[in-house]
């Protein structure tokens, strides 16, 4: 599905809560820069939603504008139904966590909870007991009295996420919340922050520039690409059918072939692309080789390796077709698999014509 000025990617239908966010032909430029170009999205009420791409492909502008850090230079911005486009952030019903978590460090970590709530005139009494139980939320109750500093990274992560939660916000903005975090930590965070969501029920609009990071957390998955939406659907459409090349090569690893390719190796017209788990190797010989479309819809190609790297849970293998063609093959290990990757070793490589997906 593409998105563009004239083309809104809606909510899921059937959302029982409704809309969360609204944007319709929302553009920020800057100068001559357009940050973001005419931008049309629903987010639907307690979506877990993600917005993915490479530095400068408008995301985090998007984010900042629904939060009200930016002024559009066009279009609306609904929260709830209701139009906040000109709106100053304190009167917006969002809340937003940062990379950096901005805790105030002279501050115990239940008073940085608390802070939200202070702010909003709330009694101390109240204001410390859902500070507590903000804090409980993420399991950090009992680091109530200590300061941010004597904390691990991950720890305040939570406590930033606590603070973020306590105001009871119906949308809550992550500005690209784990980036800071080591790689273990990290995908511990994920898991962790995809329950608290699914235990709060609040929408959440994630930003991030990593695609498995997106895959593992959303409901869904906008693509942007110079400051538009070039693709939006669930995770496993966005990984199992993208529908350009940018999106198959930026999300995963993808095989592209273009048209020339694809006419020679299995008859099609057209660019198409090719995930590399899909793909299996074999001894050259083993099999009957060869391009062209296969009776029985496999397609096989021989080739040699040129590069094999041991990932731990398996190699990606780089192999160069008879035709010139590269090909990357990802192959999971396995307890009894012989080790035969080796570079300069004759295979044959074998995929189904199912598995090819067509790019526009």
């Amino acid at each position: 599905m593409t998105v563009s000025t004239s083309t809104v990617a809606e909510a899921p239908s059937g959302s029982p809560g409704g809309t969360a966010i609204s944007l319709r032909g929302l553009s920020k430029h800057f100068g001559e820069v357009r940050a973001v170009d005419g931008v049309d999205l629903d987010i639907a009420d307690g979506e877990f939603f993600s917005m993915l791409g490479p530095s400068g492909s408008g995301k985090t502008t998007v984010l900042r504008l629904i939060a009200g850090f930016e002024q559009a230079t066009a279009g609306t911005i609904e929260l709830a139904g209701e139009d906040v486009t000109g709106r100053a952030p304190f009167d917006r019903d969002v809340n937003t966590v940062f990379q950096d978590y901005a805790l105030f460090p002279h501050m115990s970590v239940l008073d940085n909870v608390a802070y939200g709530l202070r702010v909003r005139g709330a009694k101390k009494a109240a204001r410390r007991q859902q500070a507590t139980e903000a804090l409980g939320t993420v399991q950090l109750a009992h680091l109530a009295d200590r300061r941010p500093g004597q904390l691990s990274g991950g720890q305040r992560q939570r406590v930033a996420l606590a603070r973020a939660i306590v105001v009871r916000p119906k949308v809550l903005l992550l500005d690209e919340p784990l980036g800071a975090l080591d790689l273990k930590l990290r995908e511990q965070m994920q898991v962790e922050l995809k329950q608290l969501q699914r235990d709060l029920g609040i929408t959440f609009v994630f930003v991030t520039h990593d695609q498995e990071e997106a895959l593992t957390l959303s409901d869904r998955v906008a693509v942007f690409s110079e400051g538009q939406i070039v693709q939006l659907g669930t995770p496993r459409e966005i990984y199992e059918h993208p529908t350009t090349e940018y999106v198959a090569s930026f999300v995963g690893t993808s095989n592209i072939f273009g048209a020339e390719a694809s006419a020679r190796l299995f008859g099609r017209d057209g660019t198409h692309a090719l995930r590399p788990e899909k793909v299996a190797l074999g001894a050259a010989g083993s099999t009957t080789a060869g391009g062209g479309t296969a009776a029985d819809g496999i397609i096989r190609a021989e080739g040699v390796i040129t590069e094999s790297i041991y990932l731990g849970t398996g190699h990606r293998i780089h192999v160069r077709l008879d035709d010139g063609t590269h090909l990357v093959v990802l192959e999971q290990s396995t307890g009894g698999k012989a080790n035969r990757e080796q570079r300069g070793e004759k295979v044959v490589a074998t995929w189904s014509l199912d598995d090819l997906v067509p790019l526009t």
